[in-house]
């Protein structure tokens, strides 16, 4: 690749997002396959208030998905077998004069956890063809939810997932802080340990930590020491307050009180309120209710403080943190081009 790219951060303006419709085959529950797609139909409509929604769905879902969604969004069908789209679709960054790329991230399913996976790497594909945004395919197992950029050169990430031998087991750190640069432009990397309690994709950092703006960190955290995320946030927490971004600051942390913890089917669920999307005007914020009613509260408040600008949207994060997941990980954000939207 000889092109130099830089990944927009995800407040800046948007051209559409993509959601990627549920199999019900790939779900772990799929005896909820109604209420899950329930959920992903209500961030698709909150989101649809913001900005354009693609929602990429299969020929024998189409038509569901189009009557759930209301029909405020635009409908592509392609194969797919799963409906985590931040992990298996396309990477949006911007080259030379604003054009814009797509990187294929390889793509394994978390490091092996289900199959089969490939359909939805091809998903990856053909969406970039239908977009007619130029693909890149880059030399690395990733998931999007793992990685998270200021914009400016500066990337979070977790030890735990990128440095997972179930992902790229012969690459080094370097290594991949290598590729990460060459495809994402970045340049500090602000590696935290590990993921959230109960978190299966191996510690993705959309469920710890995320830019609120350039210097800025928002983190949850727990302050109970017989929890388990205690140690996992406090670790985390000690790596960011000694950390500096691309310029050389040390960075402002906003700190989020997690919910309380809840079970399913015996497991722990990672709840998080990191887990929100940028829209463009708006914010679309999981909440959890019951005995998390107080922390729902609390994290509204304390966003709105944070982007006092943006329109807060809270949608239940049940149904989707049920399958492993929630708001963000079911969106990707197709960046506008510098200067206004446009194709490619």
């Amino acid at each position: 690749m000889t092109e130099t790219v830089k990944m927009p951060a995800e407040w800046e303006p948007h051209e559409r997002t993509l959601i990627q419709w549920p199999v019900r085959q790939s779900l772990v529950h799929p005896e909820k396959y109604e209420q899950v797609c329930a959920g992903y139909a209500a961030v698709a409509r909150a989101v649809a208030e913001f900005e354009p929604v693609t929602v990429i769905a299969q020929k024998d879902t189409e038509q569901q998905a189009g009557q759930l969604c209301g029909g405020q969004v635009e409908i592509f069908t392609t194969p797919h077998s799963d409906a985590w789209v931040r992990d298996s679709g396309p990477t949006i960054v911007r080259g030379t004069g604003g054009k814009r790329f797509g990187v294929r991230w390889g793509f394994n399913a978390w490091g092996g956890k289900y199959t089969p996976f490939e359909p939805d790497h091809e998903a990856a594909r053909t969406v970039l063809k239908y977009l007619e945004i130029p693909r890149l395919d880059a030399p690395i197992i990733l998931e999007g939810g793992s990685v998270h950029t200021d914009g400016r050169g500066t990337l979070l990430t977790t030890e735990q997932c990128l440095l997972n031998a179930n992902r790229n087991p012969d690459r080094t750190r370097a290594d991949i802080e290598q590729i990460l640069h060459r495809y994402l432009g970045v340049s500090r990397y602000i590696w935290l340990k590990r993921g959230l309690a109960g978190d299966e994709t191996d510690g993705h950092v959309d469920n710890v930590a995320c830019f609120a703006r350039p210097g800025t960190v928002l983190m949850q955290v727990c302050t109970d020491p017989a929890d388990a995320n205690y140690d996992i946030t406090q670790s985390n927490l000690e790596i960011l307050r000694s950390a500096r971004d691309e310029n050389g600051r040390p960075l402002k942390i906003v700190e989020i009180p997690q919910p309380p913890a809840r079970y399913y089917d015996g497991l722990r669920l990672t709840l998080s309120y990191i887990n929100f999307y940028l829209v463009n005007g708006g914010l679309i914020l999981p909440v959890f209710g019951g005995d998390a009613a107080k922390t729902d509260e609390m994290a509204v408040t304390i966003l709105k403080r944070v982007f006092p600008r943006r329109t807060i949207r809270t949608v239940d994060g049940i149904p989707l943190v049920r399958e492993g997941g929630n708001v963000h990980c079911i969106t990707q954000q197709i960046p506008a081009r510098e200067g206004g939207k446009g194709q490619g």
